[in-house]
């Protein structure tokens, strides 16, 4: 914390406001008090408010710079894998090699859903959007553990966690089963996270599937880059919901939901969606004039990032996933070829260089779940899995700090001053 303080003029009015300092990033005003002085902020959109004080994840955007409990982004994704990252973040520390297997043994024995959940599928039109059926089904997952929803208890928040980050795989592949008429595949404890999860999504009863070691890799960083990325739109829509006491898995029910918005989770979806219409590489000079022509409102998807600035630090460790999955593969897809001269492009061209319209994690991650598979409405359900632990993490956190509100942020009315009612004739 800072000793500065800022003054506001607000009319005749000289208010004092202290201003505090993180560990990193700016330093913030405190405005709490504002609201005694008959004044409050009007920030739309929360562009220049601090919600809250964390110390998971760090971005700074102009450096592209990510952190994890201090840990960059790319020595995790090179060298570490998913449920160590789950681990740092809900525990706040690397976890030694004793604590990272007990940690693995936890999550692998809370993977099984009960048998009951399968019933909830049921409900469900076959045709019904993955997402829609996610949100309902870990809605109803608090209706199975009525034993440990009290929020003030640590252990029985990291109880929930564990379960939440277990199971999470084992809902995502039943959406997909579900959606494709297959039978869903129960997990298995001899395989890795991602290793289970691709299981569960491809093999069926007639034959088992083979895991092929460069998609499992590259299934496990596309969990890790997106595990967690500070207060984003879903990440404080659980810290909302939770701000009032619900149940943990309402809050993450809240943070499907919230994810869903195409502004938020669907921009490796979009990328797809792009490389579809541009459908062939004789088209790419096409389109690459419209995203250069300020008068078209067309956009290359998957290039660019509206927090980094300058490169985004995910892309280049997805990167290398990518062409590891594309040439063990050896996919013969038209929108695959689309996408490698695109990147070609892009890496080559001063263009992109001098607006910094580098591919994104999202350009990269889109490839590969197109390449193994992966049907696109299944994109934001396998972005819900992977950022359920930074959910989880943050709705832990907040709970565990002392004088913790209700969220309750104030508006600026511009509706009708007070008025008369006349009762109609009736």
């Amino acid at each position: 914390m800072a000793d500065q303080k800022a003054i506001l003029k607000a009319g005749d009015k000289e208010i004092e406001l202290p201003i505090l300092s993180g560990t990193a990033g700016h330093d913030v005003i405190d405005v709490r008090k504002l609201g005694a002085s008959g004044y409050f902020t009007f920030d739309p959109g929360f562009m220049a408010t601090g919600s809250c004080e964390s110390a998971i994840t760090y971005i700074d955007g102009a450096k592209g710079e990510l952190l994890h409990r201090g840990f960059d982004i790319e020595s995790l994704a090179r060298d570490s894998d998913y449920l160590e990252v789950c681990y740092m973040l809900l525990h706040g520390d690397a976890p030694s090699s004793d604590e990272y297997q007990d940690f693995k043994r936890t999550i692998t024995r809370h993977t099984m859903v009960h048998d009951q959940l399968n019933m909830f599928f049921h409900g469900f039109r076959n045709d019904a959007h993955p997402m829609a059926m996610l949100c309902g089904t870990v809605g109803a997952l608090s209706s199975f553990y009525h034993s440990d929803l009290d929020v003030n208890s640590e252990t029985q928040r990291l109880r929930s966690a564990h379960r939440l980050i277990a199971k999470m795989p084992t809902l995502v592949a039943m959406c997909y089963k579900y959606n494709i008429g297959q039978p869903f595949v129960y997990p298995r404890n001899d395989l890795s996270y991602a290793g289970n999860f691709l299981n569960m999504m491809f093999s069926v009863p007639a034959e088992d599937y083979k895991i092929s070691p460069a998609v499992e890799r590259a299934m496990d960083r596309i969990f890790i880059l997106h595990a967690d990325h500070e207060q984003n739109a879903s990440t404080s829509t659980v810290r909302l919901a939770g701000s009032s006491g619900a149940n943990p898995y309402a809050c993450i029910a809240a943070g499907v939901a919230s994810l869903w918005g195409p502004a938020h989770g669907g921009a490796n979806e979009a990328c797809l969606n792009m490389l579809e219409e541009i459908g062939t590489v004789d088209r790419i000079p096409e389109f690459i004039a419209r995203a250069k022509d300020k008068n078209d409102s067309f956009r290359l998807m998957g290039f660019g990032h509206r927090v980094y600035k300058n490169h985004d630090p995910r892309a280049t460790v997805m990167r290398e996933s990518c062409h590891e999955v594309l040439d063990e593969l050896k996919i013969d897809d038209p929108l695959l070829d689309v996408a490698m001269e695109l990147e070609r492009i892009a890496l080559s061209d001063d263009y992109f260089a001098e607006k910094k319209l580098f591919p994104n994690v999202d350009f990269y991650s889109g490839i590969v779940l197109k390449a193994i598979g992966i049907p696109t409405n299944m994109f934001t359900c396998i972005f819900a899995l992977s950022r359920t632990v930074g959910w989880i993490s943050h709705w832990h956190e907040m709970l565990s700090q002392p004088g913790q509100k209700i969220g309750r942020p104030r508006q600026l009315y511009t509706g009708s001053a007070h008025r008369e009612y006349k009762p109609i004739k009736k």
